[in-house]
C-alpha cells in the first residue's frame, strides 16, 4: 500500500476513487507510565513512555486504515492525516484517515 501525506503518488496516477479510509485506536496511560512521566516532568527530559505509546499508537491506527482501503480495492491512500483527541481523563484516540485511490 502507498502512502502519501500530499494530493498525489509522484509517478502515478490516480485512477480510481473509493472514498475515505479511516483508522482509530483508543488507548489509556499505564500507571508506571504516569509515575515516571510525574518524576520526569521535575528533570526534564523525554517522556520515553508516552513516546513509545504514540509511537504504538500510530501504526496501529495507521494499519486500521490501509486494511480498509485494501478491503475497498484501494492501492494507495493519499492525504494522510493524524489527529488525536482526549475522550476520557487519561484516554485519547489517535485517528488516522486519508483518501482511499488506486493508482496506475
Amino acid at each position: 500500500m502507498l502512502l502519501s501525506n500530499i494530493e498525489t503518488i509522484p509517478g502515478k496516477k490516480v485512477v480510481e476513487f473509493f472514498g475515505l479510509a479511516t483508522g482509530s485506536t483508543v488507548r489509556a496511560k499505564h500507571f508506571g507510565k504516569d509515575l515516571m512521566a510525574g518524576l520526569k516532568n521535575i528533570v526534564g527530559g523525554e517522556l520515553t513512555g508516552y513516546s513509545e505509546l504514540l509511537t504504538e499508537s500510530r501504526e496501529e491506527a495507521m494499519q486500521r486504515m490501509i486494511a480498509q482501503a485494501k478491503n475497498s480495492g484501494a492501492n494507495a491512500i493519499v492525504n494522510v492525516r493524524f489527529s488525536t483527541s482526549s475522550v476520557a481523563q487519561g484516554a485519547a484516540e489517535l485517528y488516522c484517515y486519508g483518501t482511499a485511490v488506486r493508482v496506475e
